[in-house]
């Protein structure tokens, strides 16, 4: 009985472990967990939609400060049409993608994702947002100018792990009697291209539109054997927001005429332009800098307290790393210092990005210094010093005096910029309590909003 049961045991591991292309391969739900809900009503509520992206050339990175890539441009607008602000989740395994949508870490999988019934058994796709197919990716053989199945041999075919790529290699093995050995990897499609180019394996699978992306940039890989047709691909969100589902579908009607086709050609159909965004040290993807004063925003950070990577963020919103950058209000340099500040803080060049950096620096120590004692806490009061930057610090605290004054939590973010929106309301702004008038708080608002979610990017993509 003892042996009966452990053979019965070796038996399934070897099912489950030590089979490459079995009816084992799909993933298996959490049936005995509670799904997770939250529906188009509950996004909206919060104020984000969380999606799951890639980072690669063709989905999500930063480029000199800028964040760049197909997804990433369709999920701004699609953020824009609900009205909701789109947080960036980077994944790197497909499977981990599924996870993070069936626990509640992201609302949408924002990838490339081809419909297969496993897959549908778990989530629902979105109309498809276009067609596509799957490559052999290998170096070019001299002796060799057409590449057969045959060459394969019995090398190893290294993968992204999650992807359908699997199903597909096994039946193409069984169809022709091959040998070869699939080798399932954490890394992105890219990455195994990359690994290609540079002779440390030889053979890979891609979707054909990042092969022939990669192709521009290594002349020598051959991608003419194609693995798959041409298949729909889509995005996909859980079963149980269909009111999300409905509001996606309807946006990518909208946007298939044009604005998508648009976005393909930028990232699919110019790889040239595509490989200097992706090549450059200025490039997450390639190198680890934002712009080519990271060293002095390092050492002005530091002074701080801050991480430099928020100081960027806020010289990019500011200026655009643009050292002679002017507003129509006269705020110039690489922090839009107004000529009274710029005379304040002893900034007299404010061209010089050493100048207006400091410059800078020493009016974010002073503000640091005006709120400290209302605000204890450091991550609640660099919002609070943002705004100040932006706006003003006397609007802010006018915001700070009437969220003391309605009894609500004058230390947290959240409920000052409840009343610092409502500063160009007159039952609001000509409340005895505010002292400075009239405001659009509601850009100040946005404007911390949107540096903190360039500096999350930042902080995701580019290392410390």
């Amino acid at each position: 009985m003892k042996k009966a049961t452990v053979l019965f045991l070796s038996l399934v591991t070897i099912l489950l472990f030590g089979v490459q292309c079995t009816f084992l391969e799909g993933r298996f739900g959490r049936f005995f967990e509670d799904p997770y809900v939250l529906d188009l009503q509950g996004i909206k509520s919060r104020g984000t939609i969380r999606a799951a992206v890639d980072n690669n050339s063709t989905s999500y990175y930063i480029y000199r400060g800028r964040r760049m890539g197909y997804e990433f441009e369709l999920l701004r607008d699609l953020g824009k049409r609900l009205g909701v602000q789109v947080e960036f989740v980077v994944v790197g395994e497909i499977d981990q993608a599924f996870d993070f949508l069936e626990n509640g870490k992201v609302d949408i999988l924002a990838l490339n994702l081809e419909k297969t019934d496993s897959r549908e058994e778990e989530v629902t796709f979105t109309q498809p947002l276009g067609k596509m197919s799957t490559v052999l990716v290998s170096r070019k053989m001299k002796d060799k100018p057409k590449l057969t199945w045959e060459d394969l041999a019995q090398d190893t075919v290294f993968i992204r792990k999650g992807t359908v790529y699997k199903g597909q290699l096994c039946t193409l093995r069984d169809s022709l009697q091959l040998d070869f050995v699939i080798q399932e990897v954490a890394d992105h499609e890219e990455n195994l291209i990359d690994q290609v180019a540079d002779g440390s394996i030889d053979w890979t699978v891609a979707d054909k539109n990042i092969a022939q992306v990669n192709a521009t940039y290594y002349e020598g890989l051959d991608i003419s054997l194609k693995l798959s047709e041409e298949g729909q691909v889509a995005w996909a969100v859980r079963k149980n927001s269909p009111n999300l589902l409905i509001e996606i579908d309807s946006w990518l009607e909208d946007k298939q005429k044009r604005f998508i086709p648009d976005l393909y050609t930028k990232y699919f159909l110019s790889p040239r332009n595509n490989y200097y965004r992706t090549n450059s040290q200025f490039s997450s993807l390639a190198g680890n800098r934002i712009s080519v004063y990271d060293e002095i925003i390092q050492e002005n950070a530091a002074e701080l307290g801050w991480d430099w990577r928020l100081l960027a963020a806020l010289v990019y919103k500011e200026s655009g790393f643009d050292t002679t950058a002017v507003s129509y209000a006269g705020a110039e340099g690489l922090l839009q210092l107004m000529p009274a500040t710029l005379e304040r803080f002893g900034v007299t060049n404010p061209n010089d990005p050493i100048q207006s950096l400091r410059g800078g620096v020493r009016y974010l120590q002073y503000l640091d210094r005006f709120w400290r004692e209302r605000v204890p806490d450091s991550n609640e009061r660099i919002k609070f010093i943002l705004a100040s930057y932006n706006i003003g610090q006397g609007h802010v605290e006018d915001a700070w005096r009437l969220t003391l004054k309605y009894g609500k939590n004058t230390r947290s973010w959240k409920d000052v910029a409840y009343f610092l929106n409502l500063k160009s309301d007159p039952e609001f702004y000509r409340d005895p309590m505010v002292k400075s008038g009239y405001a659009k708080g509601h850009i100040a608002v946005n404007y911390v909003r949107d540096i903190l979610s360039l500096y999350h990017s930042y902080r995701t993509l580019v290392n410390p």
